[in-house]
């Protein structure tokens, strides 16, 4: 298939694994199948919010989900066969090192569900430990030839680009100032080591953007070199609603940003209220399909 994506795109993520089990119901690894089948069914809360906004009238050519096998197959198979654009992660959870979920068994998972994107979360800073970065970049390199020969899913990148320790000390430790002057510059440079090294991507997930001018400079990596039709959207990194909406509105009006892949901000709450007995179901469910149909209108400008 042709090498990139730049169709309208909304992406529910609820892919969270370590820290949904954790975070959410304090489990340890391994879990019993008791308490996979609890995960799974809060899994299916978030698709069941999804599945309700669309009902209400978010747009489903634009519409799409991105969970994981673990908890979220049964899901996977249903959106697929109902014609919902599915993604599906391949790294292992949790780990600062990008690693294949399966390991060298990678391509059969993904063969499996045939999700629209296959999609990584990776850490990668381009001033912190090189040869760390050289490892990833050959693996992820690995992936994106395999996904371009295949011509099966589409690559989706979720690049994160963690301060370094003496970046932080450079900044006196405020994280603010290293998001708004030192990480866009990351990032560009981040796009073009991994783009040197082979590593292609349809589709960037970029963590939210202050500055119009940050964002126009990540497209234009992203799509340097006749890469022309490669998107991005935004990541919501589990911020509040308010600078999820900041980001949204700044990303909205650059061309080359066509959505957005919002979490934790959509979903927890609903689920945490629910998960108390503060809320039922039924409430969770809508919540969720109002939180996620909002940012869709904002992204479109209603």
């Amino acid at each position: 298939m042709p090498r990139g994506y730049d169709r309208p795109l909304y992406i529910q993520p609820f892919d969270h694994r370590g820290s949904f089990q954790s975070g959410l119901f304090g489990y340890k690894s391994p879990l019993s199948d008791a308490q996979t089948a609890e995960i799974a069914g809060a899994k299916q809360i978030i698709y069941d919010g999804f599945r309700a906004a669309l009902a209400g009238g978010a747009p489903a050519d634009k519409a799409g989900i991105l969970v994981d096998e673990q908890f979220g197959a049964a899901i996977l198979r249903d959106a697929r066969a109902n014609g919902i654009t599915t993604a599906c992660p391949a790294e292992k959870s949790g780990q600062e090192e990008f690693d294949f979920e399966y390991g060298e068994d990678f391509a059969r998972h993904i063969e499996a569900f045939d999700p629209t994107f296959c999609k990584v979360l990776v850490r990668y800073n381009p001033e912190g430990d090189r040869a760390l970065n050289q490892q990833q970049a050959a693996r992820l390199k690995r992936l994106s030839d395999y996904l371009a020969g295949a011509k099966r899913s589409h690559f989706m990148f979720e690049l994160l680009v963690p301060a370094e320790k003496a970046q932080l000390d450079a900044l006196k430790g405020d994280k603010k100032a290293y998001d708004l002057q030192v990480r866009p510059r990351l990032m560009v440079e981040a796009i073009r080591e991994l783009q040197k090294a082979g590593v292609e991507p349809d589709l960037w997930k970029i963590e939210g953007l202050d500055r119009r001018e940050d964002c126009e400079a990540v497209v234009a990596a992203a799509r340097a070199g006749g890469r022309d039709h490669v998107g991005c959207i935004v990541l919501g990194r589990g911020e509040n609603d308010q600078k999820v909406r900041e980001w949204l509105g700044t990303a909205r009006k650059v061309p080359g940003f066509i959505g957005f892949a919002v979490g934790r901000t959509v979903f927890w709450d609903p689920l945490v209220d629910w998960k108390a007995g503060k809320a039922t179901r039924e409430q969770a469910v809508a919540r969720i399909a109002s939180r996620y149909r909002e940012f869709v209108d904002l992204f479109e400008g209603k």
